[in-house]
């Protein structure tokens, strides 16, 4: 994990009065966010952090990992008085694991003045929807010349070696694996066989994100299971893809933020929760990442939403995750993604 420099420093003082009786969770002048580095936390700074959140005279800190470190954190300090974050962003799937272990406050609606422009379909009483999206194939054009129409047309012998995945979405790319297997979202067990196959055609696994789209920059990667948003942001600096729904259906995603049970600075957290449902934060993030809004009032302009949109039809095959069966299975599916797959 990556901690800026400055929550290094800030953080000495604060494990030197953790233990001390008498210091309660007392709020101090900034707010500490769990989250992720790259696009996602640049993002965070430009649109919600210095035009929104600074200006009320609250000092945001990053503390930069990906989700599973940030995951553990959570579930480590649900038992302490003093946690590291006021505000933990994940992926809606890794934040109801982490709200079943009694590690999150429920939120009080109350406290947010943009809660009602919540898209009522994304609303939980455990995290706020922060942006959302749709696992998608997306395909290099001038390599794969015949239009694929599901994720099960990555198993063409002729893609051998020219699949990519990013490790980091082992949970994704394991579904995916299991709709082209005739699995989905409540029988993952397919993708144990197709996973195999597709370790036979080379399949390549990239550490992150950015370094899949080193790959399919360089054209090294011709096609990949990978969220619309990004698929938008990359097209838009250059890289050659393009996307198709498919027909197994299109998994969605919403990245939610959460306040743990033992955040320090309670008030400036909600703060923070309040400024990410800004309809101005929302199309920033939309125009720069391509992921869509989750509040009502956030409009897009005409040629931004027909790239990043879904049609009606396109809508119908989306699918959304059965937390219950991730709860049950997660750790099986990492430990085959990690000691067969890729071993």
């Amino acid at each position: 994990m990556t901690i800026t420099r400055r929550l290094a420093l800030s953080g000495g003082a604060a494990a030197l009065t953790a233990g001390l009786p008498g210091i309660a969770r007392a709020a101090d002048g900034r707010v500490v966010i769990g989250t992720w580095g790259g696009d996602y936390g640049n993002l965070l700074r430009q649109n919600i952090d210095e035009p929104i959140v600074q200006p009320k005279g609250i000092e945001v800190l990053q503390d930069v990992a990906n989700a599973d470190p940030r995951k553990t954190k959570l579930l480590a300090e649900r038992q302490t008085r003093r946690g590291t974050f006021d505000v933990a962003c994940l992926s809606d799937t890794d934040m109801y694991l982490i709200s079943q272990q009694n590690a999150l406050q429920p939120l009080e609606m109350g406290k947010l003045s943009r809660a009602d422009a919540i898209i009522p379909a994304l609303k939980k009483p455990y995290a706020i929807p922060h942006i959302y999206s749709a696992l998608v194939l997306l395909y290099n054009p001038a390599k794969v010349t015949t239009k694929p129409t599901a994720f099960a047309d990555m198993w063409d012998p002729k893609y051998k070696g020219r699949v990519g995945f990013s490790d980091i979405l082992y949970n994704t790319n394991t579904l995916a694996a299991a709709m082209a297997g005739g699995g989905g979202v409540h029988d993952y067990k397919p993708a144990e066989k197709m996973l195999m196959e597709m370790r036979k055609l080379d399949a390549k696994v990239y550490p992150s994100n950015e370094a899949l789209a080193a790959a399919l920059k360089s054209e090294e990667v011709w096609l990949t299971p990978m969220w619309l948003a990004r698929g938008f942001m990359w097209k838009q600096s250059g890289i050659p893809v393009k996307h198709v729904v498919p027909k197994e259906g299109a998994y969605s995603i919403v990245f939610e933020a959460a306040i743990p049970k033992n955040a320090r600075n309670l008030d400036n957290a909600y703060t923070y929760l309040d400024a990410m449902l800004d309809a101005k934060a929302q199309t920033g993030f939309a125009r720069q990442m391509g992921y869509l809004p989750t509040v009502k009032d956030a409009k897009l302009d005409a040629d931004l939403a027909q790239e990043i949109s879904l049609s009606e039809e396109e809508q119908n095959r989306l699918v959304t995750p059965d937390y219950e069966y991730l709860q049950q299975h997660l750790n099986e599916y990492l430990d085959f993604w990690n000691k067969q797959f890729k071993a």
